[in-house]
């Protein structure tokens, strides 16, 4: 199955983010992808009021995507903000096209390096599955990174591929902390990872310098269920294609059985 990584930057303004999202989508298409990932908070950046641009599944933007999906027939994954019960919003996937109606609400809330997404986000409980040609693919959302249980479970329930959008925040170690934990993923699960980030928003910024919100720092990549780097990119948007084969996962599983050899 061809997958595109969409990096790009998000602005405040969910038009024209989802203008950013139709045209890289088309561009996917164009390239034959079946797979479109774009990144966590396509939507619109961290470090506004969520509550003001959070709309639900059904609301303009999510359609506005769902035409671009129907339009091209490739499959669209990029995360969107939606209403919460409690006042709060939800950190939420969308993932729509030829079959395809989901969505996936971040189960590990960025509670981390000073930043508290829980006080404006509230967490997922489910795991999520879907289904592209054939191939499963398991969704989850940047700080689910750092938790190798949520990608287990996406093995678990058939998964060979799980794709990561994300919006990671800069500072000390924090890119190669990126590039390690995407490796250490697809080896727990022996899955495709697919990761895909915000650009960095400002390319003259020391990347080792934190910032108030998690805006990204690029360095997209595509990993093999063996943990090798299949292809990557850098810190500016950009368009990643890469051919993701479910038997590899397969024989990889196979060869390193850490599915079947778990005890706990």
């Amino acid at each position: 199955m061809r997958i595109a990584l969409c990096q790009m930057t998000s602005s405040t303004e969910p038009k024209e983010n989802l203008a950013q999202v139709a045209d890289l989508v088309r561009q996917a298409a164009a390239e034959g992808a079946r797979l479109a990932v774009l990144p966590e908070a396509a939507m619109a950046r961290f470090g506004g009021p969520l509550g003001a641009v959070a709309e639900p599944l059904d609301g303009p933007w999510a359609e506005g995507v769902r035409a671009v999906a129907r339009e091209t027939g490739v499959t669209v994954v990029a995360g969107m903000f939606t209403p919460a019960p409690d006042g709060r919003v939800a950190n939420t996937l969308l993932a729509t096209g030829p079959g395809v109606e989901e969505s996936y609400d971040k189960i590990h809330l960025y509670d981390a390096f000073g930043f508290r997404e829980s006080d404006t986000v509230a967490s997922g409980e489910r795991v999520v599955t879907i289904d592209v040609d054939g191939v499963r693919v398991g969704l989850a959302t940047c700080y689910d990174l750092r938790f190798p249980e949520l990608f287990r479970a996406h093995a678990d329930a058939g998964a060979t591929v799980s794709v990561l959008p994300a919006s990671w925040g800069a500072g000390p170690g924090k890119r190669e902390q990126w590039d390690l934990l995407v490796r250490a993923r697809a080896l727990d699960a022996t899955v495709w990872m697919a990761a895909v980030d915000q650009a960095a928003p400002d390319r003259d910024a020391d990347p080792e310098a934190p910032t108030k919100a998690p805006t990204g720092v690029g360095r997209s990549a595509l990993v093999g269920p063996d943990g090798t780097v299949r292809a990557r990119l850098g810190d500016v948007p950009g368009l990643l294609l890469g051919e993701v084969d479910p038997a590899e996962a397969e024989r990889v599983r196979q060869a390193v059985a850490v599915l079947d050899n778990r005890r706990l």
